[in-house]
């Protein structure tokens, strides 16, 4: 089975019918611009039996001010608790949905990856904005769940540092994926972070670009000729992904995977943690 998969609105609605199974849907929506608004949101309403998975509260590990980026990566064993608390058994059937771009959901995704949770997970397709074009309800109830068996696995072979990463950057076969704005990548403008522009050799690969006007992820094959472009005769092996903070450069991977792509390794950290030494190269423009 595909480690990145989608399902629609209506295959998930079909699912939640189906009493023989054992779904765990988790809610990860939030707004880097309002902590609250997850939360918030999801105790308006959220899909049956969904859970709810907060960005920084369960999905980020605490920031270490001049040493990590925003949004560090979770202890394994602390995650896996969470995990265990919302259902999740080593073999469930996971789906994911955030608002509907999919960048929190992607995240989750990736976690449960590194964590050793390769298949029996996907993203919902458009997120909850098309399960809302569907015409399919909400409900603020939120459901109590038997605890989950998962454990934790992790892969540090899909992680690389920022110091592996700097020894690297003269590497002519390294493809570095920037998963943000095109205007912040260009050092244009950076509302999030204290120093602008992007690491050294980098290519914009802005993350929304995976999607379709109707912020669906577009097709396999579409998605194939828009990572084959990015990387050139360059091997996919050689390919790491960052963004701002780890988030957004999950969607890209996730992407990656559902065009055929491996797993490829994340800078977690990202710009933010990459920033917090000065002596780390810094390039604007294109």
């Amino acid at each position: 089975m595909a480690i990145a998969q989608l399902i629609s609105a209506a295959e998930l609605e079909q699912l939640l019918d189906d009493k023989n199974r054992k779904i765990v849907v988790i809610d990860c929506r939030f707004a880097l611009e309002d902590s609250a608004y997850g939360l918030a949101s999801f105790q308006q309403g959220h899909i049956a039996t969904a859970q709810f998975a907060d960005l920084e509260q369960d999905l980020s590990g605490p920031v270490s001010k001049g040493v990590t980026g925003r949004h560090p990566l979770p202890d394994p064993a602390t995650l896996s608790a969470k995990l265990q608390a919302w259902g999740v058994d080593d073999d469930s059937q996971i789906v994911l949905y955030d608002d509907g771009p999919g960048a929190f959901a992607a995240r989750a995704w990736w976690l449960l990856a590194w964590l050793g949770k390769r298949s029996g997970v996907a993203l919902l397709d458009g997120g909850l904005r098309a399960w809302r074009e569907a015409g399919l309800g909400l409900t603020a109830e939120v459901k109590r769940v038997e605890p989950g068996n998962f454990i934790a696995r992790p892969d540090n072979q899909l992680l690389i540092s920022a110091a592996q990463l700097q020894h690297r950057l003269q590497d002519t076969q390294l493809t570095l994926l920037d998963a943000r704005a095109l205007p912040r990548f260009r050092g244009e403008v950076e509302p999030l972070d204290p120093v602008a522009g992007h690491i050294p050799g980098a290519q914009c690969a802005t993350f929304t670009e995976n999607l379709d006007a109707q912020g669906r992820f577009l097709t396999p094959a579409q998605l194939q000729e828009r990572f084959a472009t990015l990387l050139g005769s360059r091997p996919a092996s050689d390919l790491v992904a960052y963004c701002g903070s780890g988030v957004t450069a999950c969607h890209n991977l996730f992407a990656l995977c559902l065009a055929g792509y491996p797993l490829a390794p994340l800078y977690a950290g990202s710009w933010s943690e990459w920033i917090t030494q000065p002596e780390r190269p810094v390039a604007v423009g294109d």
